[in-house]
């Protein structure tokens, strides 16, 4: 498992001093067939960088950002996942107890797409009820090479209730905008001084609930 680092500074929306000083921390996990851009995906959105020749993901990656959004600030635990079939078997690790997942397929390979629905069932039959899920149709870059429609993906993406978004970790288009579009999805939980759960952002992850966690 490699461990990338973080960045805590927000680029996805929003204005650090116009939220709360909540702090909700949410586990996401990506999914994908190997070589669609999941780890440039990431990339794209933590540190806004793009690598033309980026290096295969061994086991996971960890990464953390945060978006903030008019009533908190979402922290999220972002788990890149290795695309390739051998460590197919590991991927519950990664998934279970997760809130949120990127399921990522190559609009310029039609087989990615295939692999993307077969991660959703998965989800769907072994991931919490509640995890909220999006499907990213990365190298929108390449549209001239395209072999998935954008219709056939949000045909299939509204009847499974998944957010939808195709995305180029290029030149950026749409890498944060579903990732904030996540964030509004998950469950914040009411405003400051009425009941709800609270976890401490500060424990470590297998200690905390899988629902609401506003601190």
């Amino acid at each position: 498992m490699a461990n990338r680092g973080g960045n805590s500074a927000s680029r996805a929306g929003g204005s650090a001093g116009t939220g709360s000083n909540r702090t909700c921390q949410f586990k996401l996990v990506l999914l994908g067939e190997s070589a669609v851009g999941k780890s440039s995906l990431v990339l794209r959105f933590v540190k806004g960088q793009f690598h033309e020749y980026q290096e295969s993901t061994i086991g996971a990656a960890f990464l953390t950002q945060t978006v903030c959004l008019d009533d908190a600030t979402v922290k999220f635990e972002i788990w890149d996942t290795a695309g390739q079939e051998r460590y197919h078997s590991l991927a519950p690790m990664y998934y279970r107890g997760a809130q949120a997942a990127i399921v990522v397929y190559d609009i310029t390979n039609q087989d990615s797409f295939q692999k993307a629905k077969n991660w959703v069932k998965e989800l769907q039959r072994q991931a919490s009820p509640n995890i909220v899920m999006a499907l990213a149709g990365n190298k929108a870059d390449m549209a001239n090479k395209r072999t998935v429609e954008y219709e056939e993906a949000q045909a299939y993406a509204e009847d499974n209730a998944l957010l939808f978004m195709e995305t180029s970790a290029k030149t950026s288009m749409n890498v944060n905008d579903i990732f904030m579009a996540i964030a509004k999805k998950l469950p914040i939980g009411p405003p400051p001084g009425q009941p709800q759960d609270t976890v401490d952002v500060n424990q470590p992850a297998q200690q905390q609930k899988s629902g609401t966690c506003c601190k």
